[in-house]
């Protein structure tokens, strides 16, 4: 009893061993933030996106932005058909600011589910900024499982769920999104002041000048006549101690 006594102590330390360093090798890894970049280069059919993504750097914005901020992201994919359909030179013809905003356009800084873009408030906000009409607006209505985007240039279709985690969701989409800043229509220049108005104005102004004017002199007539008044107290006063002396 006393030789095998060693031989289990060392089994059962050999045992505990070696299940403590398989618990230790198979505890996963924690996950990291998700990599925009990754994810389209493994969907495929994104290679136009990837590459405006590298030229204006936004695709590394997206991914600090994943990295430094609890309200995530959602991106609108359009592929490479979609992109295809665009009028021939139109990425060409754009300025350097002018393609990160288009791939700006794109993006918005907050995180939305499908169930989300029932009760959404439109305008949304992207990250290329202003949202009024003839800025960068873009609305999202649903029809059933269908999500409709338009821009006030063209009508796209979220044609799929490309990925989703909680803080990065990507969506594809049937057309690239074009901002009314750069294809649409010119904003209305300012309507002209009417003769009618100006004039009004002017009279408006004369009538106001002319007041002043009268308050003015009103103020100056009356100053002046105290002064007067002022002056013949005093001489008054001046000949009657004159006439006392003469007296006395």
């Amino acid at each position: 009893m006393s030789s095998s006594f060693p031989f289990l102590l060392l089994l059962i330390l050999h045992s505990t061993t070696t299940t403590f360093s398989q618990t230790t090798a198979s505890a996963p890894a924690p996950p990291g933030p998700a990599n925009i970049t990754k994810i389209l280069e493994k969907a495929s059919q994104y290679t136009i996106l990837l590459r405006l993504f590298h030229m204006t750097q936004v695709g590394d914005q997206i991914n600090t932005q994943l990295n430094n901020s609890d309200q995530g992201i959602t991106v609108f994919a359009p592929t490479d058909n979609a992109f295809s359909g665009l009028k021939t030179g139109s990425l060409n013809s754009l300025s350097d600011k002018e393609k990160v905003e288009l791939v700006q356009f794109h993006v918005i800084p907050t995180f939305l589910s499908t169930l989300q873009f029932q009760t959404i408030s439109n305008p949304l906000r992207t990250q290329a900024g202003d949202n009024t009409y003839y800025e960068f607006p873009l609305n999202i209505t649903t029809s059933g499982n269908q999500v409709n985007i338009s821009t006030g240039v063209v009508d796209a279709t979220v044609a799929n769920t490309i990925y989703t985690d909680g803080s990065l969701a990507v969506y594809q989409v049937d057309k690239v999104l074009l901002p009314m800043s750069m294809f649409g229509p010119p904003a209305p220049a300012p309507a002209p002041v009417s003769e009618k108005t100006k004039k009004k104005s002017n009279a408006v102004d004369d009538t106001s000048s002319s007041a002043d004017g009268s308050a003015t002199a009103d103020a100056s007539g009356t100053a002046s006549g105290n002064r007067n008044l002022h002056g013949f107290i005093v001489g008054l006063a001046g000949a009657i101690a004159f006439i006392g002396m003469l007296c006395s």
